[in-house]
């Protein structure tokens, strides 16, 4: 794994964690950040599979209870759906904790450390003009709907792209794969078309004579 891919990784899974206050983000040591996003990561699988649990207990409830009404088979085949939709992400996220070896001995690292610090500081500090973007990208839908794992791979991208500057192709491409990794399945591909329209609303930049 590269330094700035980790970096992103555990920005992903610290965003929502860490102070969003400069001086205290700046106080977060290498083995800080890797507990936070280690703890981040723990829950959300805890989550979704808890969810994936109560949509099989009412899909199930639902067949026994009812006298095989079209009506109540189809809203339990949704929810098995459901259900087996959210054990397919907590098993994805589950597949990125086989890494966490890796990711622990090279998030030790500071130059780690400092990236990850700079991505969610530079975000927190220009949240909204970041949401504002996106929400102007996103069609027929709101920012605040979306799962809060695409909420924040969306706002990373923006964040590296506008204001670290690190190439659209680039910044697009790391935000797909951190959605592989750790949304839905067809999460990446709707990430894609969000940040590529994204991308048709930043100025171009300056042409060098």
């Amino acid at each position: 794994m590269q330094p700035r891919r980790i970096a992103r990784e555990l920005a992903l899974l610290s965003l929502s964690q860490l102070s969003s206050k400069p001086k205290k983000l700046e106080e977060q040591t290498p083995q800080t950040v890797m507990l936070t996003a280690v703890r981040a990561l723990a829950g959300e699988v805890q989550d979704v599979l808890e969810t994936a649990s109560a949509d099989l207990k009412r899909g199930n409830d639902l067949l026994k209870n009812s006298e095989f009404r079209a009506v109540d088979l189809t809203s339990s085949r949704a929810m098995v759906a459901d259900a087996i939709a959210s054990t397919q992400t907590a098993i994805n996220r589950l597949g990125s904790a086989v890494e966490l070896p890796e990711l622990m001995q090279l998030g030790d690292q500071q130059d780690v450390r400092d990236y990850t610090i700079q991505i969610i500081n530079t975000c927190h500090q220009n949240r909204q003009a970041i949401d504002e973007l996106l929400e102007a990208s996103l069609e027929d839908w709101q920012l605040t709907r979306l799962a809060k794992v695409d909420q924040n791979i969306l706002r990373i991208s923006v964040t590296e792209m506008v204001y670290l500057s690190l190439p659209d192709r680039v910044a697009i491409n790391e935000a797909i794969e951190l959605a592989k990794r750790y949304s839905t399945e067809d999460g990446h591909r709707f990430i894609n078309g969000v940040l590529r329209r994204v991308t048709k609303k930043l100025p171009a930049p300056p042409q060098q004579s």
